[in-house]
């Protein structure tokens, strides 16, 4: 258990705003939401709604690399703002990527034409994990944090920004498999065989993220989003022995005031210890069915989701009714925000997703 970080349950009220929360922000649909006060509509936003599906985003890459956005912050700032401005959301996200972090780790991070992201250094022993770098600053992801800025500067001055990064065990996952997995096996092994060297590398991760996140909030975000997309892979006892408590250690460590998604994928039996890890909105994929989960979880913590994405390739009509059913499991309750159930779909054709935020607006209006 060496290195393992307390799990002791600190609590973090979202009540008090922060020095970058105006009162036009603080009373922001997204915003009151997260803290399960009344609005008069649903907030929506969604995941990767700056992307490939949309024609101004495709422009912009095909004069840089996705890594090259990522880290030119005026651009990055610019297909943030557009796309919330052309979907008419109530949350932006930052344009950036859930490793980035892993660079000042002294990860080498490529991002290669339709190939995704690879790691060309994994970790796979504990001799890997001791050559790990402890990230005392962020100084080297300041690209991120000017985006931030220059994102905050642009934005209407009621609509939130979220930043974000992801979960520390998706980013141990990356780090140890070198890429995408499907069986997690290098990732399971070291957890299993050296819970020493496991322990180690996710506390080192876990420090980072504070360090990370923290630093995203000072420089303007108004809420922070962790993304553990690859945990759905674990069991519950898993999960709680090798994950819970380094998680609820980032949580923990977040501003006070600062709400923060906890979301993640094929989650769905493992959704009472996401709760237990921390977040006060936690994000729902689209297996399972919202007024279960929220049930599950506890109406005292608000809810993100949770349409399938592929239902954005189906009709209106179709959308419309998959839309008004996840807005009727809600029973009017406050603290639901409405999400896809994982990011928006390349090929989608734009004008459902447009569609669709119409659609709950409409909808879901008191």
């Amino acid at each position: 258990m060496s290195g393992i970080p307390s799990i002791v349950n600190e609590s973090r009220s979202i009540q008090k705003p922060e020095s970058n929360l105006t009162a036009a922000l603080s009373n922001s649909p997204f915003m009151r939401a997260c803290r399960r006060e009344p609005v008069p509509h649903t907030p929506i936003w969604l995941m990767r709604q700056a992307g490939r599906y949309m024609r101004e985003y495709r422009e912009v890459r095909a004069r840089m690399s996705f890594l090259e956005l990522c880290k030119t912050p005026s651009v990055a700032a610019e297909v943030t703002v557009t796309a919330a401005e052309r979907l008419g959301v109530d949350a932006a996200i930052i344009f950036a990527d859930i490793l980035l972090i892993v660079e000042p780790m002294g990860i080498e991070l490529e991002f290669a034409r339709h190939e995704g992201p690879t790691i060309h250094n994994p970790v796979r022993t504990a001799g890997d994990v001791d050559r790990l770098r402890e990230v005392g600053d962020v100084d080297s992801l300041e690209y991120v944090l000017e985006a931030i800025r220059q994102t905050r500067a642009s934005l209407r001055s009621d609509l939130p920004l979220i930043g974000f990064s992801g979960a520390p065990f998706t980013l141990a996952s990356y780090i140890i498999e070198g890429g995408g997995s499907r069986n997690y096996v290098h990732t399971k092994s070291l957890m299993y065989t050296d819970q020493g060297a496991w322990d180690s590398m996710m506390s080192l991760i876990s420090r980072a993220l504070v360090k990370y996140l923290n630093a995203q909030i000072v420089a303007g975000a108004q809420a922070v989003q962790l993304f553990d997309s690859w945990v759905g892979c674990l069991n519950a006892d898993d999960y709680r022995e090798y994950v819970l408590p380094h998680t609820r250690s980032v949580v923990s460590g977040l501003t006070p005031g600062t709400p923060v998604i906890h979301f993640g994928t094929g989650t769905s039996a493992l959704l009472e210890l996401m709760r237990e890890a921390g977040g006060d909105v936690i994000g729902l994929d689209w297996r399972v069915r919202l007024d279960e989960a929220w049930q599950r979880i506890g109406h005292d913590v608000a809810v993100m989701g949770n349409l399938d994405p592929v239902a954005l390739f189906a009709g209106k009509d179709y959308i419309r009714t998959q839309a008004r059913k996840i807005l009727e499991q809600t029973a009017g309750r406050p603290g639901h925000i409405f999400n896809l159930g994982h990011g928006i779909l390349p090929q989608t054709p734009v004008e459902n997703v447009i569609g669709l935020v119409e659609t709950v607006h409409e909808l879901s209006a008191k």
